[in-house]
């Protein structure tokens, strides 16, 4: 009882700084044209509450894409349909076509953010908690101190609920998806974070972890035996949980690419080659991992060459935007004190 007690202490405290942080202003507040996330994530309640789904990822006339084009999957598109069809319910200026843009209320941020609110609610926060009482190891004090520093790590705080985000909702998700495997309900893990990938592609990092854990559990349960059923059976959950988020747009393949594009926009040039290096190295050394043994005098060679390529590979980005920020044109500021 005294566990539930402070665990109910923990969580309500997390709301009460949650809810504290959102009282304040946000990113884009007042500054037209683009007014920062808040007007993007509006905006997208908007497009889906007013156009059909086949023109929610296509420019026109009543889809400027450069105004804050949809460019998420399609699991945050119908979240942000569903918000948008409470906010016509309560008031229809909010999510009006076209005159809508931009729209600033005290009463328009009240709902907005008691949509993230209501969504760590539902998803983020009881995953939070249940992991911290099934998968963390320790007494119940440390169990219920990682669920504080959890529910009150500023990063995810600052940006749901000052910047303006949904975030929560994926990494609630996917933190589902940790606890399925962890639980050894590896369907149900593979699932929900199937769903997190198709709420928010940025998911994608953690895809790996969840690949080639399953991928191992699989190769060790032997896979001409029980891990080839095991395989199926997570293959065909992810299959078709991305069948059922895609099926509206399945039916055209012009619909189907055109949500690609916009999730990955190779085009305009923010997907580079060091991603693709990037990506190919972890998968190698990933996949190496999971179906080699190690030398018996190194037994922790492959886990030290995963974090170190990690490591190195996170110091060369950091390196190469400092590289192309100092080696810029100088700004307008710079440009006229120096005048």
């Amino acid at each position: 009882m005294q566990t539930w007690s402070l665990i109910s202490i923990c969580v309500l405290l997390g709301v009460v700084v949650r809810w504290g942080v959102s009282l304040n202003s946000y990113s884009g507040a007042g500054k037209p044209p683009m007014f920062g996330d808040y007007e993007a994530q509006r905006h997208w309640q908007e497009v889906t509450y007013n156009l059909p789904i086949r023109e929610w990822y296509f420019n026109s006339t009543n889809n400027d894409l450069a105004y804050w084009g949809l460019d998420y999957p399609p699991l945050t598109a119908y979240h942000s349909w569903l918000c948008a069809y409470i906010a016509n319910i309560i008031n229809p200026e909010w999510v009006k076509l076209h005159k809508s843009r931009g729209y600033e209320s005290p009463e328009h941020k009240l709902f907005m953010r008691t949509t993230v609110l209501v969504a760590d609610l539902l998803l983020f926060i009881p995953a939070v908690v249940l992991y911290c009482l099934y998968l963390t190891d320790g007494s119940s004090k440390k169990k219920v101190s990682v669920l504080l520093c959890i529910l009150l790590y500023p990063g995810i705080i600052l940006i749901d609920y000052g910047h303006f985000q949904y975030n929560g909702v994926s990494l609630g998700l996917a933190l589902w998806g940790i606890l399925g495997l962890g639980l050894g309900w590896d369907a149900l893990g593979s699932i929900a974070f199937s769903l997190a990938l198709n709420y928010k592609q940025m998911e994608l990092y953690h895809a790996l972890p969840f690949f080639c854990y399953l991928l191992g559990k699989c190769f060790k349960a032997g896979l001409m035996g029980h891990g080839f059923f095991l395989f199926v059976r997570i293959a065909a959950a992810v299959v078709v949980t991305f069948a059922l988020c895609w099926l509206p747009f399945l039916s055209d393949p012009v619909q189907a690419l055109q949500v690609v594009r916009r999730i990955f926009p190779v085009a305009r040039g923010l997907f580079e080659v060091q991603f693709y290096i990037s990506v190919a190295a972890m998968v190698g050394l990933s996949i190496t991992s999971v179906t080699l043994d190690p030398p018996s005098h190194l037994p922790d060679l492959f886990p030290v060459l995963v974090s170190t390529t990690a490591y190195l590979l996170f110091l060369g980005t950091i390196i190469h935007f400092n590289i192309l920020q100092f080696s810029g044109p100088p700004s307008k500021k710079s440009q006229k004190k120096s005048n």
